[in-house]
């Protein structure tokens, strides 16, 4: 019988080699056997058969309390942060308990200072769209899903109104992003259609393969303008719809966060490092609220 490494069975199957390792040590690749601390697999070995799961605890809370209306739970507090951080990263104005009144009231509440009507729409519109992905959680990601996720969050804004500024679909002018260029118009379709389906084609889908898609999503840029808070809601799906404990991006996390898709490629831990960070502080209020992850 012919024997292969971890490294050619996680090549084979695109899973990643710790995710190997632990099915060996598990007994769940059949007639894997250790030579030293060397893993030996038959070569035609099929990959464990994954077990249909049932929806997670935060997962079933969340759908539980968007459905009941519940204040106060983690369904509320998810809205207000995810909201407010994704959308201050991008610019707006709107402090954090602005973003809190317009969701418990939908107004705005005392303001001394002007608000821009983008910053509420873009605000009740993130809202819906945080929404949209936890009714659509548990679907496989497409290129249709990703374009209504900029319909909702764009429309009724400005950039509805101009003619250039395609709501709900891919760009149209070429642009850049930190002064960094992104794909062009035309190549947008196809770069989309490559990476999701060399996403979807993984066995097993680890943080680090969420970060990736991150980071080739931001470099395509595939919208005119929104595609930072898209990425960042399409990274809480894709946690939301795997093992990955979900996280959001704060603020305090701008900086870093920024510097850790620059250097993606090259050094990785940069934006690991950030993620894992804001993972931890996600972790500490499911703790609070009792949820299992």
């Amino acid at each position: 019988m012919d024997f292969i490494s971890v490294t050619q069975f996680a090549q084979k199957y695109g899973v990643n080699e710790r995710t190997v390792r632990n099915y060996c040590a598990a007994g769940k690749i059949q007639g894997a056997f250790l030579t030293g601390k060397t893993w030996n697999i038959p070569a035609d070995a099929a990959l464990p058969h994954k077990s249909k799961k049932r929806l997670s605890p935060l997962l079933s809370r969340l759908r539980e309390e968007k459905e009941t209306k519940l204040k106060g739970g983690i369904y509320h507090r998810t809205q207000i942060d995810l909201t407010y951080n994704s959308n201050h990263i991008e610019g707006s104005r709107l402090t954090k308990e602005q973003t809190r009144y317009i969701f418990e009231t939908n107004t705005l509440g005392i303001t001394s200072e002007n608000t821009r009507i983008d910053d509420i729409m873009e605000t009740v519109n993130h809202f819906r769209c945080v929404d949209y992905i936890i009714d659509h959680a548990t679907d496989k990601i497409t290129e249709a899903h990703i374009k209504e996720l900029h319909r909702i969050l764009k429309s009724n804004t400005s950039d509805s109104q101009k003619s250039w500024f395609a709501v709900g679909d891919y760009k149209r002018l070429a642009n850049e992003v930190g002064g960094e260029e992104t794909v062009l118009p035309q190549d947008v379709h196809k770069h989309m259609k490559d990476l999701l389906a060399d996403y979807n084609h993984l066995k097993v889908i680890e943080l680090e393969h969420i970060l990736d898609f991150h980071v080739q999503f931001e470099r395509i840029h595939p919208f005119q303008d929104g595609n930072g808070r898209v990425g960042r809601l399409l990274l809480f799906w894709q946690c939301l719809q795997t093992a990955v404990v979900p996280f959001i991006i704060t603020e305090n996390l701008r900086l870093y966060y920024y510097r850790g898709i620059q250097n993606w490629g090259h050094t990785n831990g940069y934006l690991t490092d950030t993620c894992l960070t804001a993972q931890d502080e996600y972790k500490a209020i499911l703790n609070y609220f009792q949820i299992k992850y």
